[in-house]
């Protein structure tokens, strides 16, 4: 094989990730549904010719995409021009993970050579099933979660199968929007088919290979080599809990083990966790999800890397327990597979907290999902949205406000009152929401808004309100979400945070807070002209300053002799703040 020189592959990775970017610039801009165009859910990335992913973005819920196209198309018969295309959660063992998500793969060729595959992955916001939307918490059985596509080939030799797109529109309650996304979708993957090939015809396809090998290569050593600075010989093991599954069954609890052998393997077990819900809150967890995870923590700020199937190679095993909430038997519930996915990232930060003294973040909650649904002028309408939450304090910084998920965005209000029959009335920080600390974690949002529609239903998605997020190195926990129609009203109501069916009618007031991450480091710590700033920029209360950081501020200044006594009695705090949690990694 022909090798690839240092410049080389570096030109190589930029092309990668510029072809990358070209091709979601495109999905963004031609894709009708908010969730795509506005929210940002999507994903692209390039793989090499057997299948294995070189190049991604920093979104590490991904699994082995190839493989399921592959066992039943094999790679040798694909032709070029030929796309795939499937949805199928069961049958791809997790590499999608909720039948919203749908994935388009076709194989790149040079010259008659096959150089690689490029994904494109987005999440389409109704494919049918229970309720509008396909995501709802009264979900108990997977096939009530919308149309399920096995892995199947759209386009043979440039032909397409247009009997399986219009069965596919015909199942979405909205067609012509699902009809303008799977065209977006097909057009970025055909793009970046194209940018793959051109870079095959600059470089060589031997050279090509060669720097995929090399970027593999180099992202497995680097992972691995920094799992053995932060995690000692033997097993460290933490746990973490969701809420509900909104069924009335909870709390489900994580337990995860990584054991680092004498002889540098890395195990992953999680066969102690809970047995799956009966709920939508299930995640057929693929066996890559631990090694990328880890791996997008331990390559942030590391120069020239990137986040690819090295990754999960660095872990040598995984070992999940078939009916747990990881391994769920079908037909179980998925759609709301968020919530254990975010906490079982949180988690795998637990992990390294552990093994590192406290130097790791704190936890951060689980993004938010509510969903809106009715008619209005005539027209059914489908609001979607997923709001933002705190993220959790690091050690050398605060947490971030108001993050929606790795790289995806929160509606801007402007757009949701022109798309939406609502009204903003509000659209802000959480005040209080962050956990205490040296550093605080970041805040969640407040979002509240008026029914303009005759009559809408309401589907809710909170977690982290019994189990909120966790503090580190003396932090303290984040704050929790509610859901409440008409605050402050005579017929002011809290909903239950994993919710659906809740009507609400023209001139009802929703308001929405999402939860903050937790603190990390002793509140004490934190230096009283910061938290000063933090009242005056809203993001904690002066009762918060004195109650949690023995911080006394009167009349908007610091009053630094109060400060000075109330500090003097400094309380204790545990590594983990959450006792329970805190005993089941003792």
């Amino acid at each position: 094989m022909t090798s690839c020189d240092p410049v080389t592959l570096e030109i190589i990775r930029g092309a990668a990730r510029a072809a990358q970017a070209e091709m979601e610039a495109l999905l963004e801009r031609t894709a009708m549904s908010a969730f795509i165009r506005e929210k940002k859910d999507f994903y692209t990335a390039l793989f090499d010719a057997s299948g294995a992913m070189a190049v991604g973005s920093d979104l590490p819920i991904f699994g082995d995409i190839v493989a399921p196209v592959a066992e039943r198309f094999p790679i040798e018969t694909m032709r070029e021009g030929d796309l795939y295309w499937y949805n199928d959660c069961y049958g791809s063992r997790g590499a999608v993970s909720h039948s919203n998500d749908q994935v388009f793969l076709a194989p790149a060729f040079h010259d008659g050579v096959r150089v690689g595959f490029v994904m494109g992955w987005a999440h389409f916001s109704d494919i049918g099933g229970l309720r509008p939307g396909s995501l709802s918490p009264d979900a108990t059985d997977h096939f009530q979660e919308g149309i399920i596509i096995p892995p199947s080939r759209l386009m043979r030799g440039g032909e397409t199968n247009e009997d399986l797109l219009r069965t596919f529109w015909r199942n979405s309650r909205f067609p012509t929007q699902s009809q303008g996304d799977t065209r977006a979708l097909m057009a970025a993957v055909r793009l970046g088919e194209k940018r793959l090939s051109e870079m095959a015809g600059r470089f060589g396809p031997a050279v090509l290979a060669d720097a995929f090998h090399q970027l593999l290569a180099r992202t497995e050593q680097t992972v691995r080599e920094k799992l053995k600075e932060i995690f000692p010989v033997g097993t460290t093991r933490f746990a973490d809990a969701i809420d509900t599954d909104g069924q009335g069954n909870g709390p489900f609890t994580m337990r995860l083990a990584l054991t680092r052998t004498p002889d540098d393997r890395f195990i992953f077990d999680a066969t102690e966790t809970d047995d799956q819900a009966p709920g939508p809150v299930n995640l057929l967890m693929h066996p890559d999800v631990p090694g990328m995870a880890l791996g997008l923590y331990v390559l942030q700020g590391t120069t020239g890397q990137v986040l690819n199937a090295g990754g999960p190679r660095a872990i040598d095993e995984v070992r999940l327990r078939e009916g747990s909430l990881l391994m769920p038997r079908a037909p179980a519930p998925l759609g709301l597979r968020g919530l254990t996915m975010m906490r079982l990232l949180a988690a795998l930060h637990g992990l390294v907290a552990v093994a590192r003294q406290g130097q790791a973040p704190a936890a951060h909650s689980a993004y938010v999902v509510i969903t809106l649904r009715g008619s209005a002028g005539g027209k059914r309408f489908l609001m979607s949205d997923g709001i933002g939450v705190g993220y959790g304090a690091r050690p050398f910084a605060d947490g971030t406000d108001a993050v929606y998920f790795v790289a995806q965005e929160n509606y801007p209000a402007e757009f949701m009152e022109l798309t939406y029959p609502v009204r903003l009335r509000g659209f802000g920080l959480n005040t209080d929401s962050s956990g205490p600390g040296r550093y605080r974690g970041g805040c969640g949002v407040v979002r509240e808004f008026e029914v303009l529609a005759d009559e809408a239903m309401l589907a809710v998605r909170i977690d982290s309100v019994k189990n909120p997020p966790w503090g580190v190195a003396g932090g303290m926990n984040g704050g929790s979400g509610r859901a409440v129609v008409n605050p402050g009203l005579p017929g002011e109501r809290v909903l239950e945070p994993l919710s659906d069916g809740t009507i609400l009618r023209k001139g009802d007031i929703f308001r929405i807070e999402t939860g903050g991450g937790g603190g990390w480091g002793h509140p004490f710590d934190r230096p009283a002209e910061t938290v000063l700033r933090d009242v005056q920029g809203g993001f904690i209360s002066a009762a918060c300053a004195a109650r949690d950081y023995g911080v006394v501020i009167r009349d908007g200044a610091l009053d630094a002799p109060a400060t000075e006594a109330r500090r003097a009695n400094r309380p204790a705090t545990a590594l983990f703040h959450r006792q329970e949690y805190r005993d089941a990694v003792a």
